[in-house]
């Protein structure tokens, strides 16, 4: 796979990558397994998201309302 940047991201990476002293090549593979593993988590809550909803167990309005005023509250 080979990926184009613009010249102005291409020389942000290169500044990141020299700052943390590595090569370019090395921090993007870094933000791209970052980038995979916060989707992966991202997918799963919304699955127990949705898993939840199917089971009932959720709040109605008026029980957030009131969960986030006691928040306020304290």
């Amino acid at each position: 796979m080979e990926v184009h940047l613009t010249p102005e991201k291409e020389a942000r990476l290169q500044e990141i990558a020299a700052w943390q002293g590595k090569g370019a090549a090395q921090v993007l593979e870094e933000a791209v397994d970052r980038l995979l593993g916060e989707d992966a988590e991202f997918r799963a809550a919304v699955r127990e998201g949705l898993a939840s909803l199917d089971r009932g167990d959720y709040l109605t309005e008026e029980e957030m309302d009131a969960f986030v005023e006691e928040m306020l509250r304290s």
